[in-house]
C-alpha cells in the first residue's frame, strides 16, 4: 500500500538529505579556497567537517519541522522552495553560532554562506527530481494511493473527475457509495453500494483515504462515518458542501479547548510574512527608482511636449482595508477628462489617448510612477490591482469574494497580469487570479511574478 511506498520514500530521502548536505562542505571549502597560494595555512576541511557532524542532525530536525518530508503529492513546488530556504537560513544561523563557540577565529564565513547556498540549490534538486520520477511512475500507474468516495454530488463528482484527469497525482478512485444507487456520471468509478453498506465494505478491502462528500441534510451520519474509518484504521478527509466559503488554508485557533477555523486568515496576516514583503517593497522601489530616474526624466520630458497639460496623472483607487488613496501614473490621455476617467475604462479605441500614451501604455511606462506609490506604502509591488471607487462599489455586488482582494496592499503587478487578465478583460478571472495570489502567498511567488511580469506582463496585449 501507498503507507509503506511513503515510508520508504521519506527514509531515502533523509538518508539523501544527510549524504548531501555532508558533501556540501567540502564543496563550499573547495569553491572557496581553491587556486589560492594560502590555501594551506586556512582552517583545515577537518574541523567544517566536524562541525557537519553536529549540524547535520539538526540540519534534518529543521527539515522534519519546515514539513519536508510528507507526501509530495498535494504540496506545490514554490511551497516547497520556499520552506528548503527557510530551513538553510535556520541552519546557516546555527553553523555561525558553532563556528563562533568553537573559538577558531579563522574560520571562513565565506565558507559557511557557499555552503548554504550549496545545500539549499541541493535540496531542491533533489525534490524536483523525485517529483519528476514520481510523476512519470504515477502516470504509468505505478505508486498510486486508493480513495474511496462516501456520498456522491457535484463535489464527489468534481473531485473525481480531476483526480483522474490529473495522472500525475496517483489518485485511483476505487468506487463510491451512495444511497440513491448508481448515479450518470461520465468517467469509470463504480458504485459500490449504499451508504448502509460502506463499513463492510472498509473492512474487506484495503483502501488508503476515504473522501466523505455528504449533502446538507446527510451531515448527522457524519459521525457515524467517521467512527467507522478510525476503527479501520483509514485516514478519512471531509469534502463539504460549503467549500465555495473555504479558503485553500485553513487556519484552526485554540478557543478555550474548542478548535475554530478562521476563514479569512492569510499568509500576509502574520507579522514577519508583511514585514518582509514591506522590506523588499522598500528597497526594490528605492532601488528601481534610483536605476530607471533617466528613462522617466525622458518619459516625463516627452509627455510634456506631446500633449498640454501635466506630466503625471493622479487618480483615486481602492487600497489596502478598503482605504482610498492617489495613485500616480505617466498621463496618456488628454487633460481635459471631464470625469470620464471616474466611471469607465480605457480602451484600445479610446479617442482620449494621445499618440505618446498609447504607446506608453502598450509598454506600461505610464505605470512606472507607481514606485512612489511603493515606496510610501500606498502600494506593494506586487498585488491585486487597484480599482477605482466606482469599480468597486459596482463589482462588490457583481462578483463574489470580490472585496477580498482588499485584504492586501494592491500591486504593480500581479498573478493576473502575468497570466494575461489585465486592462479590459475579464473581472471574474482577475479576482480568481487575486484570491489565489493571496491565499497562497510566499516570498518565493512574489519574486515568481515579478521575473515573469518581465517576459508576459510588462507589454499590454489587450492595448
Amino acid at each position: 500500500m501507498i503507507r509503506q511506498n511513503q515510508k520508504a520514500l521519506n527514509l531515502i530521502l533523509v538518508l539523501t538529505d544527510a549524504a548531501l548536505c555532508f558533501s556540501a562542505m567540502p564543496l563550499a571549502y573547495l569553491i572557496r579556497f581553491l587556486g589560492q597560494r594560502d590555501y594551506g595555512h586556512q582552517v583545515p576541511l577537518s574541523f567544517y567537517l566536524r562541525m557537519m557532524l553536529a549540524a547535520v542532525p539538526v540540519y534534518l530536525l529543521l527539515y522534519r519541522a519546515f514539513d519536508l518530508y510528507t507526501s509530495f503529492r498535494r504540496k506545490r513546488i514554490i511551497n516547497e522552495a520556499g520552506k528548503v530556504i527557510q530551513a538553510n537560513f535556520c541552519g546557516l544561523l546555527l553553523l555561525f553560532v558553532l563556528s563562533y563557540l568553537s573559538k577558531e577565529v579563522h574560520s571562513s564565513r565565506s565558507v559557511l554562506l557557499l555552503f548554504a547556498v550549496i545545500n539549499t540549490i541541493f535540496s531542491l534538486a533533489l525534490r524536483v527530481t523525485l517529483r519528476k520520477i514520481l510523476r512519470i511512475m504515477r502516470k504509468a500507474g505505478r505508486n498510486l494511493k486508493h480513495f474511496l468516495v462516501v456520498g456522491w454530488n457535484e463535489n464527489s463528482a468534481n473531485f473525481c473527475r480531476r483526480a483522474i484527469s490529473n495522472k500525475a497525482l496517483g489518485c485511483y478512485i476505487d468506487g463510491y457509495f451512495h444511497d440513491g444507487g448508481p448515479q450518470r456520471f461520465e468517467e469509470a468509478v463504480p458504485c459500490l453500494g449504499s451508504l448502509a453498506e460502506f463499513e463492510n465494505y472498509l473492512a474487506d478491502h484495503p483502501v488508503d483515504e476515504v473522501v466523505i462528500s455528504l449533502d446538507y441534510e446527510d451531515y448527522p451520519r457524519l459521525q457515524h462515518l467517521l467512527e467507522i474509518c478510525e476503527k479501520e484504521g483509514v485516514t478519512s478527509s471531509l469534502l463539504p458542501f460549503f467549500d465555495k466559503y473555504i479558503p485553500a488554508r485553513l487556519y484552526v485557533e485554540d478557543f478555550e479547548g474548542m478548535p475554530l477555523i478562521n476563514l479569512r486568515r492569510i499568509p500576509l496576516d502574520s507579522f514577519m510574512n508583511s514585514f518582509c514583503k514591506r522590506c523588499f517593497d522598500i528597497c526594490g522601489s528605492l532601488g528601481l527608482l534610483l536605476v530607471l530616474s533617466p528613462l522617466m526624466l525622458v518619459v516625463a520630458l516627452l509627455v510634456k511636449l506631446t500633449s498640454p497639460g501635466p506630466v503625471f496623472y493622479r487618480q483615486e483607487r481602492v487600497g489596502l482595508n478598503r482605504r482610498p488613496f492617489l495613485m500616480y501614473k505617466f498621463r496618456s490621455m488628454k487633460a481635459e477628462q471631464n470625469g470620464a476617467d471616474k466611471t469607465a475604462w480605457s480602451t484600445r479605441e479610446d479617442d482620449r489617448r494621445t499618440a505618446f500614451g498609447s504607446w506608453m501604455r502598450k509598454y506600461s511606462v505610464d505605470e512606472l510612477p507607481q514606485l512612489w506609490n511603493v515606496l510610501r506604502g500606498d502600494m506593494s509591488l506586487v498585488g491585486p490591482r487597484p480599482e477605482i471607487p466606482y469599480f468597486v462599489e459596482k463589482f462588490k455586488e457583481e462578483v463574489p469574494l470580490y472585496m477580498l482582494k482588499h485584504l492586501v496592499r494592491p500591486g504593480i503587478t500581479g498573478l493576473a497580469q502575468i497570466r494575461g487578465w489585465r486592462g479590459d478583460t475579464s473581472i471574474v478571472e482577475r479576482i480568481k487570479c487575486d484570491i489565489d495570489y493571496i491565499e497562497h502567498w510566499t516570498f518565493l511567488l512574489d519574486i515568481k511574478i515579478l521575473l515573469l511580469t518581465l517576459t508576459r506582463g510588462v507589454v499590454n496585449r489587450s492595448e
